[in-house]
Order: structure tokens, then C-alpha cells, then sequence
């Protein structure tokens, strides 16, 4: 009897020891997996053109710790050319004629574009698909090397195939799966589809 006693304590005694040694090496594993999710630099490019992309991907950024980059075209739309329900407004008629949906940027390329591991890209849908105001950004700039995530808002309309079609365009980089916000998302709903994502 006795000598059991002192068996289980030994046992014991090493049971702790190799739990704490598990433990230990597990902590530094998640240090390290940390570590090297800390550092991908990020990028939330994004083109708004009411403002609730904007706020999503400030959302984006704040969570992520990312760096902001709004893509703005040379000649901004104004709340008339966005008016999808008159046919004569800009938005309407880039909309039936594709000739004129070409959109000049006022920079194409984000300094340090290199640096950046991870691009999330956002985007109002117009007519089920991303906002041709980002078409540019898109096909000028290589996402080779590159995680590239897209998010979008809408009223209504989802996600569909915009990101598969802007993967299209791009022909380079690592495209996920995006996700679709309603123009009235809130903050919370941006953060845990970040952590749904590992991010």
C-alpha cells in the first residue's frame, strides 16, 4: 500500500512536470504563430462612393491594424452622377455603356506597395457587380505574392461573382472569398467576420 503511494506521487510528480513542459511549448508555438500573423502588413484599399465602404473599411483597419488606402478617381462622382434612378446621370449611363466606364485614378499605386502581404479591397455594388471605379486599380497593380480580400456594401444585392470577376481582371495574387455588408453593418458584425476569417 505504501508503495504505491509513493508510485501515484511520482507519477504524479512527472505527469505535472511533462504538462508543464506541453504547456510551455504550446504557449511558445502560439507565440510564434502569433508573431508571424503580426507581422503580414496590411492593406484596406477601398473606393466609396456614399461613405459605407468608407466606414466599413475603417472598421477593417482599425481591427486589423492595417493601413488605409481610399481609391479616389480624377473625376469624383457627385450625389447626381449617383443617382442610379435617373437615366441621363453619370452612373446610369456608364452602367449602358461600357466604353464609358473607364475611370482615370488619382494614384493607382500605394507607396510601399511591395511591403503589403495581405490586401482587403472594398467596393459599393453597382448592378451586381464592384464599382467599375476600382477596375483600374485592379489592372494596374500586381497582386502577385498577395492575400487579396474583397468586401463589399449594398442595400440589397450580394456579393455574386464580383470578386471572382475582379480576380479575373487582376489574373495575380490569392483570392479569397469575400463578404457582402448591408449599408446599416455595424461595427461588430465587421469585427467577427474578421475573426472568422483568422484575421
Amino acid at each position: 500500500m505504501t508503495v504505491f503511494v509513493l508510485v501515484a506521487c511520482s507519477s504524479g510528480k512527472q505527469s505535472t512536470q511533462t504538462s508543464e513542459t506541453a504547456s510551455s511549448q504550446t504557449a511558445e508555438s502560439s507565440q510564434e504563430a502569433s508573431s508571424a500573423d503580426d507581422s503580414q502588413k496590411i492593406l484596406v484599399a477601398y473606393f466609396s462612393a456614399s461613405g459605407n465602404t468608407a466606414t466599413i473599411a475603417q472598421d477593417i483597419a482599425f481591427e486589423t491594424g492595417g493601413n488605409l488606402f481610399e481609391i479616389k478617381p480624377q473625376n469624383p462622382y457627385s450625389e447626381a452622377d449617383l443617382n442610379w434612378t435617373e437615366e441621363s446621370s453619370r452612373v446610369v449611363q456608364e452602367y449602358l455603356n461600357e466604353s464609358q466606364r473607364e475611370t482615370p485614378l488619382e494614384v493607382v499605386t500605394p507607396e510601399n506597395w511591395a511591403d503589403y502581404d495581405v490586401i482587403f479591397i472594398g467596393y459599393p455594388i453597382w448592378w451586381q457587380e464592384a464599382a467599375w471605379a476600382i477596375n483600374d486599380f485592379v489592372e494596374e497593380n500586381d497582386f502577385s505574392g498577395k492575400t487579396v480580400i474583397p468586401f463589399a456594401t449594398s442595400t440589397s444585392s450580394d456579393l455574386g461573382e464580383s470578386g471572382n470577376l475582379l480576380a479575373e481582371m487582376a489574373g495575380t495574387g490569392n483570392w479569397e472569398e469575400g463578404q457582402r455588408f448591408s449599408s446599416s453593418a455595424t461595427s461588430s458584425e465587421v469585427a467577427e467576420w474578421l475573426t472568422e476569417i483568422g484575421y
